[in-house]
């Protein structure tokens, strides 16, 4: 939990015109933790994508509140994450859903506040539909970060259909990977030694998604970069990588709309 937090301190003060996460930076600053073995074995594409990842979020969720000011927010694995106070508008219903002790965790370090609060229980466990606050006419968003990698299709395709039966209208906004990129992931994953975190579910193509239920919408399917202008202060091998991550959309982000009955 606390990696993608350092990454998105340190790169983002790096590179404030992509991401500016104040807060991040804050909690490392005073967090009792040595990163110095992070720092040796994190690459620069790999900050980068977790900067551009909690970019394209707090775009996602600023375009949709910007027409639903008073939409409830949820966000799915989140961890340390802190995009609420990037995107707030004093309006929102934001809600923090993570495992038990992840929740535990994060409230150590970051305290619920007015207007965001943490449910402590796993996404599969959709008791946490009566948990949150939904008016249809205010809408609501679901998004998600470095999360759907790690659960099964079939696990998956079972909660999209209940979320999308049991709000209607709204939104899903989260990131993946193609085959072929979590199979390097896999690789990478294994050679550190690490069997606990092995990625289960990728996307090749978004459209195939709205096969899962008649109410799923795919608005639309950007690669990971799209938009993002390549600094010259970066690595040649890293503006390449990026380059490429582009062109063959291994990383993306997926954005679906739950239809009402009737469209």
């Amino acid at each position: 939990m606390l990696i993608p937090l350092w990454g998105r301190a340190k790169y983002s003060e790096i590179n404030p015109k992509i991401l500016n996460d104040s807060e991040a930076r804050n909690i490392i600053r005073n967090c009792d933790f040595d990163f110095s073995g992070v720092e040796k074995s994190f690459g620069e594409f790999s900050g980068l994508c977790y900067i551009v990842r909690a970019r394209k979020i707090d775009d996602a969720i600023r375009g949709y509140i910007s027409r639903h000011p008073k939409a409830t927010i949820v966000n799915i694995g989140a961890g340390l994450d802190t995009t609420f106070t990037r995107v707030d508008n004093g309006q929102i219903n934001w809600y923090n859903l993570d495992l038990p002790d992840a929740i535990q965790y994060r409230k150590a370090l970051i305290p619920d506040s007015s207007g965001n609060q943490c449910i402590a229980k796993s996404v599969l466990d959709t008791s946490w539909f009566d948990d949150i606050a939904f008016n249809p006419e205010d809408g609501i968003m679901l998004v998600s970060g470095g999360v759907f990698y790690y659960l099964h299709e079939e696990d998956l395709k079972l909660l999209f259909r209940k979320m999308a039966e049991r709000f209607p209208g709204g939104e899903l906004y989260f990131d993946a990977e193609s085959k072929i990129a979590v199979k390097g992931s896999n690789h990478a994953v294994q050679k550190s030694g690490n069997t606990n975190a092995m990625m289960y579910f990728y996307v090749n193509n978004a459209k195939a998604l709205e096969q899962w239920s008649q109410r799923l919408q795919l608005l639309s399917e950007d690669s990971m970069f799209k938009g993002i202008l390549p600094s010259k202060k970066w690595k040649f091998a890293t503006r390449m990588i990026c380059r490429l991550t582009n062109i063959i959309k291994s990383m993306k982000f997926i954005h679906l709309r739950f239809k009402a009955i009737g469209e």
